[in-house]
């Protein structure tokens, strides 16, 4: 009798402990972004003297507005559970987050720390020729962004299933609201 108490006792702290790893990772592509959203706005710093907006790493690529941020929509988005992602996908995709938000940053943050320095020429009162070599640097620093976000993109797509991506497409457009 105390062998099957006891049996009955570890498999009911087993499924406790299951379910609550189940439970956590089925939530976990939706958790909340404040925190991370707040420490990327200290990482951006102040606004340039004539930018009105910033989304910052995202208004450093040089196609902002018109290709999906795939990963955020994976991991973030608020219908990401209905993709119903594998606990495997989810890893990979967080791997693939933990690999490219260092890089884009800092990228981003050259990028607009060298349109300041640009604007602020502007104010000084430079030369066309000066400003076009700072305006070329920068186009070359957005390219180089904008394709490492291609491979992101396609990196989360060899993760999905053809459905799964077909969704996520739908999420990241305003003309589809899914």
């Amino acid at each position: 009798m105390k062998n099957k108490l006891f049996l009955v006792s570890i498999f009911t702290i087993f499924s406790i402990i299951t379910f609550s790893f189940s439970s956590v990772s089925a939530e976990e592509p939706n958790k909340k972004q404040a925190e991370f959203k707040a420490k990327l706005l200290k990482m951006a710093g102040s606004l340039g003297p004539f930018a009105r907006a910033e989304d910052f790493p995202k208004s450093y690529f040089l196609l902002p507005q018109n290709l999906p941020f795939m990963v955020g929509l994976t991991l973030h988005h608020p219908k990401s559970k209905t993709l119903k992602l594998t606990e495997k996908q989810i890893l990979a995709i967080k791997e693939i987050k933990k690999n490219t938000i260092p890089i884009v940053v800092k990228a981003a943050k050259k990028i607009k720390l060298q349109e300041i320095a640009l604007a602020k020429a502007f104010i000084d009162g430079a030369s066309v020729a000066d400003m076009g070599k700072a305006v070329d640097e920068i186009s070359k620093l957005r390219t180089a962004l904008t394709k490492k976000h291609l491979v992101c993109i396609d990196k989360v797509r060899t993760i999905l299933t053809v459905a799964q991506f077909k969704k996520l497409q739908e999420y990241a457009s305003p003309q589809n609201p899914a």
